[in-house]
């Protein structure tokens, strides 16, 4: 697999907890925009990141921002 699934063309926004995500970057996942080990055996990774405030976030569902795992807008050009 070398191009991810497109999960959808806009972003999911939510508001998150302080703490640690993994972020789906190969669009398998079963559990949008966050990983569950659907990943094994393609070559992807879970894009880590964290949070040390409560914060709005906008996360790429198209899986080719260039800004993981926030959305850049790059599902416009899809």
């Amino acid at each position: 697999m070398s191009e991810p699934v497109i999960v959808d063309k806009k972003p999911v926004v939510m508001e998150l907890e302080p703490g640690t995500y993994y972020w789906c970057s190969c669009g398998q996942s079963s559990n949008q925009p966050f990983c569950n080990g659907a990943h094994k055996g393609t070559g992807f990774v879970p894009f880590a990141f964290e949070l040390t405030e409560k914060k709005q976030v906008a996360l790429c569902n198209c899986k080719h921002t260039g800004n993981s795992p926030f959305c850049d807008g790059a599902h416009t050009k899809l």
